[in-house]
């Protein structure tokens, strides 16, 4: 006999054997247990201000590190807390466990009673629980799975009743098997390779779904002669590639833009092709045929027509559709990857190679400006992440990262708030990298109490703070054609975010003009030297973009 202990015990210690990675939370007491149970197995915890911090960090800590994080609440407003941040995830079909105490089943009138199965699948999550101390270990190991073999996010309740029990320790035996790869019906590749072979200017987009796919999907792009993309979410994946176009939709360059748009074949590879990646469909053009692939069928068409749907992983599609392709075509074509396309794609592709209007005046500084220097300045070991705003364009496309784990993404709900908490997540999956965090102003200080815990994490982390001091998004959408239009709701007094950072401990600089970036300077030297210990907080006063280039995509879905 192996002996009894407390279920709450048993739950901590089965998630550990499964190999979680991190633990990010707030602890009250009906979540201590289970959380120091973690934390005694060794799996490092990180100790959020707020439950809605917690949860991104762990969304983000999962996408950049390919392990399973984990978000700990206490039962009732803990779990509301963490809500949209748990939507952030689960929209982004992010495996995670929201590990969360529940009440006991009988105290139907505790002030924490909430309907937590029905919150959780309200906003897409996967509600799971422990039912008892006899089945808790399948009941983790099933919402672990889950979580992993289908991509969810997972909430996993705990009664307190049932986790103040003690069953017997079974964890020695868990076992979860790893997931197999869908590989794709060998017609569809027929009819897949037939559609590249007759194409003249293919353009490959990979999406989440494409990530780990980046060797299959290049090596058929060269042989194909395919122009290759990705979504925002996938940025950096094609990094090093001659034709690799950068992000497409309403990020893109004006040359990325036209040279998507001339595509007669678009295949989209893991990718939504929904109204962000191709701009509400104009990046389509009129006789173009789209295909997508994709390991769930539900997502095939779903956001538009497609002429055909591959069911299968992207990887094992592209290796077979090479095979198919060299059948058929043993020479590479050339097609869309010529050496114009390549010079115009390494000349005008991102936007920092674009002239724009410098908008700078004596007090503000034009975000194109700022961002372009910053790119210069920070060292290109980087890992960035953006909040939501009229600003996110800026550090998206000017900021270039290594690769597809250098850029970190939630914009699933469009919540802004979720940057800050974005970012100390993504550095904890990176800690080789600098963290560097682009936010407007709105976003930031709805977030800020988790600067604290950068703070007190001695993380090295920069906040590009665009600081118009209103929301800009809202501004620009509501301003435009409606000069009458009252935006006192959406405009604020100036604020002086560096001295705010500099009462929460980081260091913070006021940038007005590009002199007043040599003030990042000696936060440099010290990160440099492994001797920054601080966050830094640029709160870059930014001249008015009259609405920035994307924002009139993105209020179309609105």
């Amino acid at each position: 006999m192996s002996g009894q202990v407390r279920v709450s015990t048993l739950v901590g210690r089965t998630l550990a054997k499964l190999g979680v990675g991190h633990v990010f939370g707030v602890v009250g007491s009906g979540n201590f247990d289970v959380t120091g149970t973690l934390m005694a197995q060794g799996v490092p915890f990180t100790a959020a201000r707020h439950e809605g911090g917690a949860a991104t960090m762990a969304d983000a800590y999962g996408r950049m590190s390919g392990k399973v994080g984990v978000v700990t609440t206490h039962q009732g407003c803990g779990l509301s807390n963490a809500i949209t941040g748990v939507g952030e995830a689960a929209k982004s079909r992010t495996p995670m466990i929201v590990l969360t105490a529940d009440t006991q089943a009988a105290a139907i009138r505790s002030n924490f009673k909430i309907d937590q199965d029905g919150l959780a699948r309200s906003v897409g999550a996967v509600a799971e629980r422990i039912h008892s101390p006899a089945t808790a270990v399948a009941d983790t190991v099933r919402a672990y799975r889950t979580a992993v073999n289908e991509r969810r996010t997972v909430v996993l309740s705990l009664p307190l009743d049932v986790q103040s029990g003690t069953a017997e320790d079974e964890v020695g035996a868990v076992v979860v098997p790893q997931p197999l790869k869908v590989r794709p019906d060998a017609v569809a590749i027929e009819q897949l390779v037939a559609l590249i072979a007759a194409a003249e200017r293919p353009v490959f987009v990979a999406g989440r779904g494409g990530r780990g796919a980046r060797e299959e999907i290049l090596a058929l792009a060269r042989h194909a002669g395919a122009l290759v993309a990705t979504s925002a979410v996938a940025s950096g994946l094609f990094n090093g590639d001659s034709h690799n176009l950068g992000i497409s939709g309403g990020f893109s360059s004006p040359l990325t833009a036209e040279l998507i748009s001339g595509a007669d074949l678009i295949v989209g590879w893991g990718c939504a092709l929904n109204m962000w990646t191709m701009r509400h469909g104009r990046l389509i053009s009129a006789g173009t045929t789209v295909v997508q692939i994709d390991v769930e069928d539900s997502a095939l068409g779903a956001n538009r027509p497609i002429a055909l749907g591959v069911l299968g992983d992207s990887a094992l599609t592209a290796a077979d559709a090479l095979e198919a392709l060299r059948g058929k075509q043993p020479e590479p074509a050339e097609k869309y990857r010529t050496e114009a396309n390549a010079l115009a794609i390494r000349e005008r592709s991102r936007w920092r190679d674009v002239d724009t209007e410098d908008l700078s005046t004596e007090a503000s500084i034009d975000p194109r400006v700022l961002t372009r220097e910053l790119d210069t300045l920070l060292p290109a070991e980087r890992i960035v992440s953006v909040d939501s705003g009229n600003f996110m364009g800026y550090p998206s496309q000017y900021l270039a990262v290594p690769d597809e784990y250098g850029f970190c993404f939630t914009q699933a709900f469009q919540a802004i708030g979720l940057g800050l908490y974005t970012a100390i997540g993504a550095a904890a999956a990176q800690p080789g990298r600098l963290p560097v965090l682009g936010a407007g102003d709105g976003g930031f200080l709805m977030g800020i109490s988790e600067l604290e815990t950068a703070v007190r994490m001695k993380l090295p982390l920069v906040c590009i703070v665009y600081n118009d001091a209103a929301y800009g998004a809202e501004v620009h959408h509501f301003a435009s054609g409606h000069s009458e239009q009252d935006l006192s709701s959406v405009v604020f007094p100036d604020t002086d975010i560096a001295a705010i950072a500099r009462g929460f401990g980081a260091e913070g600089v006021t940038v007005r003009t590009v002199a007043d970036l040599a003030a990042v300077e000696p936060w440099l030297a010290a990160y440099r030297a492994g001797t920054q210990t601080k966050p830094l907080v640029i709160d870059a006063k930014i001249a008015s973009d009259g609405g920035s280039w994307w924002l009139a995509e993105a209020f179309q879905g609105h």
